[in-house]
């Protein structure tokens, strides 16, 4: 076994802490990587303080993950030793069901191995994720990094990168489209880059007018705010698509009002209770309420290649380990713009 370090919860009430575990030994199909920064995801919080239940401890967080190969695998094809690589949310799957067949692993109808918060395949050993010093991952759930991406500003794409860019590559946003994304933060951010980046017209819908001058740098052409009601009326039919990224209870029905005929809403937001749906707005142009979730490992590295490509990366703060309950905290008031990305050097 590979001696390791990071930093874990015991309990949902403990705050992270040091932490010293072990790690599997390289595998044939194995890589080993040295951590180098990992980003924070909102569903750390949740999951460290039990708040969607089920949680696993002690647990370590962490599920975009980028670093540089130290081991691989006599097996190991695509990756030696030197090259940047990445984890996102998932580290393994079935991979014989239909869905991983179909390069959706993300909905393996056995259960994929979550990078953290979960178990491997076998359904007994604990997964331990990012906030670590190094990681061992069976190579086919490994993603090459782009060399021309910051490292600090790739972990993130991991999850929030790959969580935006799958619902608009398949509902086929393409220039002219008329997208509005819901809710400007760690996933809303990622969304206008990646919308504007395919040459959509992005409208950015918030209740604070405080983040209209940054959603227009990051690339709306249009700011409409939320708490005003007019907002509604004025933009009635308007998009042909929206991603919704709010995790707090808010009124679909007027979202779904403001979608074309045949248009798409799209929630990637997880509120905490069911959202009441009335069926006449669904019927009346042919709209559609969807969801999705990540994406498989092709899809995402096809995000990390584009955003390769086109220079995108997340907005960062980075800080050291140390100060991650205190970003915990100043996530829950939304006091980041618009990731945290952790500098594991500081472990």
């Amino acid at each position: 076994m590979l001696a390791a370090k990071g930093y874990a919860a015991l309990s949902p009430k403990s705050p992270l802490a040091p932490f010293e575990f072990k790690r599997r030994e390289v595998g044939e199909q194995d890589v080993l990587i040295d951590i180098a920064y990992c980003g924070v995801c909102h569903s750390d919080v949740h999951q460290v303080r039990d708040e969607w239940g089920g949680s696993l401890f002690p647990m370590v967080p962490g599920h975009e993950i980028v670093g540089r190969v130290t081991q691989v695998g006599r097996r190991v094809e695509k990756f030696k030793v030197g090259d940047l690589a990445g984890v996102g949310c998932m580290v393994d799957s079935c991979r014989v069901c239909d869905p991983c067949r179909h390069d959706l692993e993300q909905f393996c109808e056995k259960g994929a191995a979550f990078t953290y918060n979960s178990t491997e395949m076998d359904r007994t050993t604990l997964t331990y994720g990012g906030y670590s010093s190094k990681v061992v991952v069976t190579e086919r759930f490994v993603l090459k990094i782009p060399p021309s991406l910051d490292l600090a500003q790739t972990a993130p794409l991991l999850c929030a990168g790959i969580t935006t860019y799958s619902p608009l590559r398949h509902w086929n946003c393409k220039k002219g489209d008329r997208v509005g994304v819901v809710g400007l933060g760690g996933l809303g951010h990622m969304a206008v880059k990646l919308a504007a980046s395919m040459g959509a017209e992005v409208t950015m819908l918030s209740t604070s007018r405080a983040k209209e001058a940054d959603a227009r740098r990051l690339g709306a052409q249009a700011f409409a705010l939320t708490t005003d009601e007019a907002t509604f009326t004025k933009l009635k039919n308007r998009f042909n698509l929206i991603i919704d990224t709010i995790s707090a209870p808010h009124d679909y029905n007027k979202y779904l009002g403001m979608l074309a005929v045949e248009g798409t809403m799209v929630l990637v937001g997880v509120p905490p209770t069911p959202m009441p749906i009335a069926a006449f707005g669904l019927i009346s142009g042919r709209r559609s309420l969807s969801g999705s979730l990540i994406g498989g490992i092709a899809e995402t590295q096809e995000m990390l290649d584009y955003c390769g490509r086109h220079h995108l990366g997340a907005d960062v703060e980075v800080i050291p380990i140390q100060k991650i309950n205190e970003a915990y905290d100043r996530m829950v008031k939304n006091d980041v713009r618009y990731r945290f990305s952790i500098d594991m050097k500081t472990l």
